[in-house]
């Protein structure tokens, strides 16, 4: 009896068969592609799953049938004897161009012609490590850490066979590398677990970070992880190296597969005591010593040979057993490198090139609401999941109103989901030709069931979001206790969402006091609570009574107040009971507030049911009076820093905590009113902003003198 094949299915692989032979078209042939080349593989896999279902359906021409080619108690800290650097990050071939300009005007003002050329490498998804060798033995393996501080993990790095624990000379030497694992060896650890009935990893890096930092070493000598080394210093600066042979080297040299022209003669890293004169050198001595090397390094003798392997790689890298990120960078020269030096956060010369954002296609299935703290609904894809970045994604924010007509995505729509590092994913396009004409344009409610009272929502004023009129929910109000009981708030640990959720359906509480006032008893009978988890949960509780201002503020889910409004308030009015009593005029003048956020605060003040919220609280906390310092006498007085990308040295709440100290004011976004821009790793739009307004930018190092001053 033939299966009878649902209509809706030979439409699906006749769109997905059209579409791929387009992009196809347009990526490879004319060189003009709309679509990422992931996105497109994730249609082809798509497709083969049909197929694979429907194998009836499969014909000669389908996209498918192109043939392609001991353990120890606790971990030691290590200090570095050499400061561990991040690079900053390129993303696009014009960011390059900038940097050989950067490093070309850089050299010409030391006196340099400007004229370098560069070494390129894999820059592989694994775990850095820095291994400490003293007259050939090697003595210590630590993690990066903070960059000065890592942690001690010798018994397990002692288990990778290519990590040699004796060198091929008696130097003495510090080597910078990446632990990582094999696809194909995390494919078999996978199938094992699932055989066991274990949860299966996601990606070969979180294996090889998680396996380093076991306390048995039997755990990570059962993962079989490699290495590769990229990076040398003496032991001791100005210490010289012995002379290197060519033994090692010779037999390697044969594997070399770069793409670019690479030095003919072996290094003589070394010889005569001399330290490596350049980078490509510096590779082949780490090889001379008995170091695993990725074979993939290369010499660029321009900037757009350096474009030329970024995109070779993009291609090919699915074909190494290997992930990679992307391609670092770094000027070839060492008397180079040692002119160009270091910003407060990186290297000068040196730049790590990312491959593109990972893409792949799904369906959206709804689009459903979530409703926050504050009674706004923000609109909310169901895709059907799918696998990017490593993880599992099933769902993505579609911010608001405007952002689904400007997208135009439907329900059915296939969608272009992206995903970079560890942000949230986002919905870059629709797919329009996937469409078959069954998809459902998206109109937006006029209720939503997790509101309050009839459900009618409202459009916030003077913005693009819409928020429930009755704002009394179960789903509102216990987001309102997430977020009291929050690290930016009062910061009570082991009080999660699963444990409020069950406090509020058996009417433990019902207001932010009640927390205070629970008590053992009533704990004990809740699930999965023993005495231990009890004791410890009530203990955080009572910590948290005495709790900061700004703090407070911040839990308490006042409209348009977030942490640095609730910094500004608390630091011009001293108390709650003064900030309850303020008038419009003097909320709208202080710097940061303004008009809207003034009137929002005070409307949420005057309410009734919230003056009694307050009330209750009080009785059960202690609010420190903030101390009320003239800000006209600090360093940063009147200035105003905005921060952007990560900071090495501290966290950006410790940064910002520093600026208030010191009399200035954080603000979140940039504007012709900002004195400072603080630029740390990976700075975002901000950057680019506050380059057009002319705003003055510090790096990390010129920010620290700043403060410490």
């Amino acid at each position: 009896m033939v299966a009878i094949i649902p209509k809706e299915i030979r439409e699906r692989i006749s769109k997905l068969r059209e579409t791929i032979e387009r992009h196809r078209y347009l990526y490879h042939v004319l060189d003009k592609p709309e679509m990422s080349e992931e996105a497109l593989d994730s249609l082809k896999h798509e497709l083969a799953l049909l197929e694979n279902q429907y194998p009836e359906l499969i014909t000669p021409d389908s996209p498918t049938q192109r043939v392609a080619g001991q353990p120890l108690p606790e971990f030691q800290k290590v200090t570095h004897k050499v400061t561990q650097w991040s690079f900053n990050d390129a993303f696009l071939p014009e960011e390059m161009r900038e940097f050989n300009t950067r490093v070309k005007n850089f050299l010409r003002k030391e006196n340099e012609n400007g004229e370098v050329t560069y070494v390129v490498e894999h820059k592989i998804d694994g775990l850095k490590v820095v291994l400490t060798y003293e007259k050939g033995l090697l003595k210590t393996a630590a993690t990066r850490g903070d960059g000065v501080v890592g942690e001690d993990v010798t018994h397990n790095v002692r288990t990778i066979e290519s990590v040699p624990l004796k060198l091929q000379k008696p130097v003495s030497v510090i080597v910078e590398g990446e632990i990582w694992m094999r696809k194909s060896t995390l494919a078999k650890l996978n199938k094992e677990r699932v055989k066991q009935g274990e949860e299966p990893f996601a990606n070969p890096r979180n294996v090889s970070a998680g396996s380093i930092r076991q306390l048995d070493p039997k755990i990570a000598a059962s993962r079989k992880l490699e290495s590769f080394i990229y990076d040398l210093s003496p032991l001791e600066r100005g210490a010289p190296l012995s002379s290197a042979g060519r033994g090692v080297s010779s037999l390697i040299r044969g594997a070399h597969k770069s793409s670019l022209p690479v030095e003919a003669t072996s290094a003589q890293a070394g010889s005569g005591g001399v330290f490596p004169d350049t980078q490509y050198k510096e590779l082949e001595y780490l090889r001379e010593l008995g170091f695993k090397v990725n074979p993939h390094f290369a010499k660029a003798k321009t900037i757009d040979e350096v474009i030329t392997y970024w995109k070779k790689w993009q291609k090919d890298m699915p074909k190494e057993d290997y992930l990679a990120d992307g391609v670092v960078v770094k000027v070839n020269e060492r008397k180079l490198q040692e002119k160009l030096g270091y910003t407060g956060k990186a290297p000068r010369f040196g730049i790590a090139f990312k491959f593109p954002a990972e893409q792949v296609t799904t369906v959206v299935g709804a689009i459903v609401f979530q409703v926050g703290r504050t009674g706004v609904v923000t609109p909310v894809a169901h895709l059907r999941p799918v696998l990017v970045a490593g993880s599992t994604v099933s769902r993505a924010t579609l911010h608001n109103e405007d952002e689904i007509k400007r997208l135009d995505v439907r329900v059915g729509d296939t969608v272009i989901l992206q995903k970079a590092g560890d942000v949230i994913p986002d919905i870059v396009s629709v797919v329009t030709e996937m469409r078959t004409g069954k998809e459902k344009a998206f109109v937006w409610p006029k209720k939503v069931d997790t509101c309050g009272g009839d459900g009618s929502i409202e459009r916030v004023p003077g913005e693009s979001a819409w928020r429930c009129v009755d704002r009394t929910s179960f789903s509102i109000q216990k987001r309102k206790f997430y977020h009291f009981v929050g690290k930016h708030a009062l910061d009570i640990e082991g009080l999660g969402p699963k444990i409020i959720d069950v406090l509020l359906e058996k009417k433990l509480i019902t207001s932010f006091d009640g927390l205070f006032t629970l008590k053992r008893g009533d704990l004990l009978e809740l699930p999965r609570f023993a005495e231990t988890s009890v004791d410890n949960l009530l203990a955080s509780i009572e910590k948290a009574r005495t709790v900061s201002l700004p703090k407070f503020l911040t839990g308490l889910s006042i409209p348009q107040v977030g942490e640095e409004t609730a910094y500004d308030l608390a630091k011009h009015f001293g108390s709650v009971e003064v900030i309850a009593k303020a008038t419009f005029e003097e909320l709208e003048k202080i710097d940061g507030v303004g008009p809207v956020v003034g009137k929002a605060t005070l409307e949420w003040f005057k309410t009734p049911e919230n003056k009694k919220l307050i009330a209750s609280i009080l009785k059960q906390v202690t609010i420190p009076k903030m101390e009320q310092r003239s800000a006209e006498n600090l360093p940063l007085s009147g200035k105003t820093f905005v921060l952007t990308g990560t900071l090495q040295s501290l966290s950006r709440e410790e940064a910002e905590r520093r600026i208030r100290e010191l009399g200035g004011n954080p603000s979140g976004s940039v504007s012709a009113r900002t004195s400072f821009l603080v630029a740390g790793e990976s700075a975002g739009s901000k950057y680019e902003k506050a380059k057009k307004l002319g705003v003055q930018i510090l790096n990390e190092e010129e920010f620290l003198k700043m403060i410490q001053r």
